[in-house]
């Protein structure tokens, strides 16, 4: 296996850390390595740019998307008179 030194931790992140080693057994190299572990995997499982957007804004289902476009209907048409 191939190490890794960290320098310059926060201290308070080195205190939670340190916290969690002596609360669940574990030794600070286990629990350091299970907060990466866990963090790697999220950024695996990462939603599409899209999913943010619509997280923040909300989504439509299949009705709103409906009557969204029944709604700009007139803005479609034309008005020949305005063109002349």
């Amino acid at each position: 296996m191939t190490q890794i030194t960290i320098r310059g931790i926060d201290p308070e992140i080195d205190k939670e850390i340190r916290k969690r080693a002596l609360e669940s057994g574990k030794s600070l190299n286990r629990v350091v390595l299970d907060l990466l572990q866990k963090n790697a995997d999220k950024e695996k499982k990462k939603l599409p740019r899209a999913a943010s957007l619509k997280r923040l804004a909300g989504g439509w289902n299949r009705e709103d998307g409906e009557e969204f476009m029944e709604s700009i209907k007139i803005f479609e048409q034309i008005d020949e008179a305005m063109w002349k």
